[in-house]
């Protein structure tokens, strides 16, 4: 297999289920190596999946990989885990910060400890996730950091709905504009992907919509394809976009989206943050 990704090393934050782990088959499938940094190392009753299951699936896709137990919020653990990774795979080539909390709650109904979460795991885990791959970004050929955050869309609908969540996820956007402008001098592309649609994870099933909007989403395949296309983009002259997964697609000539829809027959839901 010869492709741009074959022996390049890909890290992922939170890639044990949903978005992340079809970012990492996917770019596994062209011959990276993906290290996988999440939490779930053990089975959950809710959640699908640990590090290691993410891990035999990936290695069946035909890529390499290194599961690592890893809590963003610790920055002990995030300089080890790096560190472990560009030992055992000789260096990092892309980051993908996919980690990420959500809560919906408005305001006065947010209890604090989940604001220290969100807060905690969107923004400041994706900086020193981030600042702590740059020495080894600035090493690689075609260095790529990308965000799974949105656009930074000030209508003040999407602040006044879910305020800290919000806040959370611009903060993320914020990271990859600052750190496209902070490392365009070592060519390193940083960029930010948002789903059209809702995505049918375990966030949505068991904190949004439940069966019913997962009934009106699309599958994380779109996201990991979009993906794909941005990390096979020049770092050099990709960088600070906000980008959306079916404008990516559409700019390769893809018009059938029907693949991705869970159920075709059900009309699509439009993610939060797009007017």
């Amino acid at each position: 297999m010869s492709t741009f990704l074959s022996g390049k090393t890909v890290f992922i934050t939170g890639g044990s289920r949903g978005i992340g782990k079809a970012i990492a088959l996917r770019l596994a499938r062209e011959g990276a190596n993906i290290v996988i940094g999440a939490k779930t190392t053990e089975p959950h009753p809710r959640l699908e999946g640990t590090i290691y299951t993410a891990a035999e699936e990936i290695e069946s896709a035909g890529g390499k990989c290194l599961p690592l137990q890893l809590d963003i919020r610790d920055d002990d653990a995030i300089q080890k885990v790096v560190a472990q990774a560009a030992a055992h795979f000789g260096g990092i080539d892309i980051l993908i910060n996919n980690a990420s909390a959500i809560n919906l709650s408005p305001t006065e109904a947010l209890e604090p400890k989940r604001y220290d979460l969100m807060h905690s795991i969107n923004v400041r885990g994706t900086f020193m996730m981030s600042r702590a791959c740059i020495p080894y970004l600035k090493k690689s050929s075609n260095a790529h950091i990308l965000n799974l955050s949105p656009p930074i869309n000030l209508a003040p609908k999407w602040l006044g709905q879910h305020l800290a969540y919000t806040m959370s996820k611009y903060g993320m956007s914020m990271v990859a504009l600052g750190l496209a402008e902070e490392l365009k001098k070592f060519k390193i592309g940083v960029n930010a992907l948002w789903p059209q649609t809702t995505i049918a994870t375990a966030a949505v099933q068991n904190l949004l919509g439940g069966d019913f909007l997962i009934q009106k989403s699309r599958t994380p395949d779109i996201v990991a394809d979009a993906a794909y296309v941005i990390l096979s983009r020049s770092a050099q002259t990709c960088t600070g976009n906000f980008f959306i997964d079916e404008e990516v697609l559409k700019e390769e000539g893809i018009t059938d989206f029907g693949k991705y829809a869970v159920n075709p027959s059900e009309s699509l839901m439009k993610d939060i943050f797009l007017d």
